[in-house]
């Protein structure tokens, strides 16, 4: 992943900074640049589907499929996606992610 990214620092650094920290530099700062043990595309199929499974159908589902979207996730990919995993999430969730998507990828 090329971009920095500061989401943390830039929407938490004050309140909590050193969350915000393990976010940038950790999450995405490490874990996010291990390209040699999966792509960022992979990594971004994994993320989309675990966040959407989880329930957290805001703005952090919206930024994955963003990102997903810019790491070569095609829109034809990202349908599939939703759809296989709307058995094992829920079909309430992924209506909500294919709201989202469907306005990404529009």
């Amino acid at each position: 992943m090329a971009d920095k990214v500061t989401a943390g620092r830039d929407v938490l650094g004050e309140f909590a900074p050193k969350f915000a920290e393990l976010n940038d530099d950790v999450l995405f700062g490490q874990v996010w640049n291990r390209e040699d043990q999966l792509s960022a595309r992979d990594r971004s199929v994994v993320t989309v589907t675990a966040v959407m499974a989880s329930g957290v159908l805001d703005s952090a589902l919206q930024g994955h499929i963003e990102r997903a979207k810019a790491n070569g996730v095609t829109a034809e990919e990202m349908t599939e996606i939703l759809t296989h995993a709307a058995f094992y999430a829920g079909w309430p969730k992924a209506w909500a992610a294919f709201r989202m998507a469907k306005d990404i990828y529009g």
